[in-house]
């Protein structure tokens, strides 16, 4: 198949979205697909290159921070696009400029487009700092503009059925299906005779106590706050807690850090490389999420994949993913004093820490990657297939495709 997607952001290997289409993209293509991603450029100059089997082709684009880039004027590219590559099938990512450009072209031209959604307005609230108050308001409004475009396409998939419940919730009228992000399983697995001091001393990070790693934005809504106050308030501090990556949020929690004088506790190695994150994840002892918008948690499946527990909010999607005391532990959301119970309980349970990192990697594997390609596959094939079925029931149309 002939498989072009379309999102805000192809470059980026810290945000979520990106990811998650990069190694989409990059697994069709092993597979044998002919694969192009549409995505806003880095520069300001349109540039066309392959990486690891996929055609990239960027557009002029303004960058307006916190992953919105406006791409006006991109109609002529995009058709250029559309005409060249001939799709058999479009895949958005977002409901954002690029794809508003797209959506019309493609429907001119008779090509399948379908979606994914990574989208909750949590995650552009809490960082754009929306009085709790006006936030009901602000979140309809922000589901109404999503909708407006993903009601238009043929069909979508969203990562865990609670995310497949929240659309539906929100009145979307096309199928909808799970489909997990995956995990790559020969990137990220059990390294149980590594040097822990290695990774642990190239990050800064303790030898002599357990270690509880964070990595991924360091945003707002990412309740990363939370875990900070939940260090503060504990009961112990034989432990230390890493936050690791970048955002809009850091330099932020770093002074709160120093001024809660809890500095030898929470330490902020930075950005971690993808080549680096294995080894650091097996090097750790627990990985902690405490977001309360996540949609699934690529950054959680990495970590189940390494064998390792996860101290998780009990919100969205992550009790799909941690089963309180099977793999990890669950503590309430929004709740600084409930997760400094689940981290005091998570060291009470030394003994039990290998059993839960084996449940954590058992129950990773439904996730890995190569079953997420398949069953991509398998929906692109029965989504062109429906379509193929209706236009064969209505008159041909001036323009319509018939196949190559």
């Amino acid at each position: 198949m002939r498989i072009l997607f379309v999102g805000q952001s192809y470059y980026r290997k810290d945000n979520g979205q990106a990811v998650f289409m990069i190694r989409l993209a990059e697994g069709l293509a092993r597979a044998g697909h002919d694969v192009m991603a549409l995505a806003p450029s880095e520069r300001l100059v349109a540039q066309r290159y392959c990486v690891n089997g996929v055609n990239v082709q960027t557009v002029i684009a303004l960058h307006l921070g916190h992953n919105l880039n406006v791409t006006a004027f991109s109609d002529a590219a995009v058709a250029q696009v559309l005409d060249e590559f001939r799709p058999d099938i479009i895949h958005i990512q977002d409901h954002m400029f690029l794809t508003r450009t797209t959506l019309p072209l493609a429907k001119r031209r008779h090509i399948p487009i379908v979606g994914t959604n990574h989208f909750l307005p949590a995650n552009w609230s809490n960082n754009l700092y929306i009085p709790r108050s006006v936030q009901n308001v602000v979140h309809r409004a922000m589901w109404h503009d999503m909708l407006q475009v993903f009601n238009q396409l043929d069909a979508a998939t969203t990562p865990t059925e609670t995310a497949v419940a929240i659309l539906r919730k929100q009145d979307i009228r096309i199928p909808v299906k799970a489909i997990s992000c995956g995990v790559d399983p020969t990137e990220f697995y059990p390294q149980p005779e590594m040097d822990r001091s290695v990774m642990r001393r190239r990050y800064g990070l303790a030898l002599d106590r357990p270690v509880l790693l964070y990595v991924g934005r360091v945003d707002r809504e990412k309740g990363l706050d939370d875990l900070v106050q939940a260090v503060y308030q504990s009961e112990r501090s034989d432990y230390q807690v890493a936050i690791a990556g970048k955002g809009m949020y850091r330099d932020m929690l770093i002074e709160k850090v120093a001024d809660l004088r809890i500095g030898d506790q929470v330490v902020f190695p930075g950005y971690v490389p993808g080549s680096d994150l294995p080894g650091l994840l097996n090097s750790i002892d627990a990985f902690v999420m405490p977001s309360a918008a996540e949609l699934q948690s690529i950054a959680t499946l990495e970590a189940m994949s390494c064998a390792l527990p996860i101290l998780a909010a009990n919100a969205r999607a992550l009790p799909e993913l941690v089963h309180h005391e099977v793999n990890g532990l669950l503590f309430n959301p929004h709740n600084p004093a409930s997760l400094a119970s689940a981290i005091v309980r998570f060291l009470v349970m030394r003994p039990r820490w290998r059993w839960m990192g084996e449940a954590s990697l058992e129950m990773v594997q439904p996730h890995q990657i190569q079953n997420t390609i398949q069953r991509y596959v398998e929906w692109y094939e029965s989504v062109c297939g429906r379509r193929l079925l209706m236009q064969s029931s209505q008159p041909l149309r001036y323009g319509a495709r018939m196949g190559d």
